[in-house]
């Protein structure tokens, strides 16, 4: 879906898992699994393609750039989000300056964006991907998930996002096909 409200594939969602150890004060371990009622139909391969997880081992690095999509606010300001699908190029925040500006980053959170502002996810983008590309083979990764941060866009208060890899062992518990 390009336009909000124009799918073409609609499902139910069949089941919900939250991870066990989330916690709403401090949203570590912001992490869900939708599974849907109906597998995406094969006439929807040309527009959709998968996304790996990444590895326990995955590393990203201050610096490298990646996207961010959702439908969410295009500003702080806004009361509603956006009509077409948004994207936006952001690179990840060094993890002690991360830490520095919010003081309660855990291990399974890191920063992304601009510490000057800028670019980021914003109200209405939550639980949406951070994708980022591999430069050795290319295969793009869901590096992240669009979890939490102080406004949208503010200087020194870059966006925060569970880190997928250090939650990939729980993803595989609960969808072994992805391995």
């Amino acid at each position: 879906m390009r336009i909000q409200g124009r799918a073409k594939f609609v499902s139910a969602v069949r089941r919900i898992i939250v991870h066990e150890y989330y916690n709403s004060r401090n949203y570590d371990y912001d992490i869900a699994l939708l599974q849907l009622s109906k597998p995406w139909p094969d006439t929807m391969s040309h527009v959709i393609q998968p996304i790996c997880v990444p590895p326990f081992s995955h590393k990203v690095r201050s610096g490298d750039k990646c996207w961010i999509t959702g439908w969410g606010q295009k500003q702080e300001a806004d009361d509603e989000g956006a009509a077409i699908l948004q994207k936006a190029e952001v690179e990840i925040i060094d993890q002690t300056l991360c830490h520095s500006t919010y003081g309660i980053i855990t291990a399974r959170m890191f920063c992304a964006g601009f510490m000057s502002g800028r670019r980021d996810g914003c109200k209405g983008d939550s639980g949406g991907p951070l994708s980022c590309q591999s430069n050795g083979n290319g295969k793009w990764f869901l590096t992240g998930i669009v979890s939490w941060g102080y406004g949208c866009g503010r200087p020194n208060f870059p966006g925060v996002y569970t880190r997928v890899s250090n939650l990939a062992p729980w993803i595989y518990k609960h969808v072994p096909s992805v391995m």
